[in-house]
């Protein structure tokens, strides 16, 4: 069965956040998160309005890969370059409270929950991953059927058909 590990990221996170505002009612966001920016080291708030489930998605897809992980870890893996005038650029982490917020709604929705050492995924998470991953690449390999030969050489175990 394909995982996430076997599709792009951008495919996966964009179904996967669509996933989460149609299915999880807790998974909203805040008031203030229209105005706020994600970083110190941006310049501006994000353009798109449904930046905070992609954020969503994005945490729960880099939780499922590299879990457990702490606040501090997805902070600095969500920051970037801070631009200084004519001093050479830094890296500035991102802001924690938009990551703890993110976190906290997914815990609600029981797709993540906190372990001493770092939020993991839950097996209810896991199974949702892993379902729109296993879609994605269907579509992939009715794009290219070339794939379907190499997952089947790879062992990703995806049935296929005519190949």
């Amino acid at each position: 069965m394909p995982t996430a590990y076997d599709v792009p990221p951008d495919l996966l996170i964009s179904r996967l956040a669509e996933y989460l505002k149609q299915q999880f009612p807790m998974i909203k966001p805040p008031e203030w998160a229209g105005y706020v920016k994600t970083s110190s080291g941006r310049e501006r708030p994000p353009a798109d309005k449904d930046w905070w489930y992609v954020r969503c998605a994005s945490i729960l897809r880099k939780v499922y890969l590299h879990g457990p992980l702490s606040v501090k870890d997805l902070s600095s893996a969500y920051g970037g370059r801070k631009r200084r005038g004519v001093a050479p650029a830094h890296h500035v982490d991102a802001g924690t409270s938009i990551i703890r917020h993110a976190i906290h709604q997914l815990e609600a929705a029981g797709l993540l929950e906190k372990t001493p050492r770092g939020r993991v995924i839950t097996s209810k998470g896991r199974s949702i991953v892993d379902a729109l991953s296993a879609e994605i690449f269907k579509e992939m390999i009715k794009r290219d059927p070339v794939l379907a030969r190499i997952a089947g050489a790879g062992g990703v175990g995806v049935e296929s058909g005519s190949a």
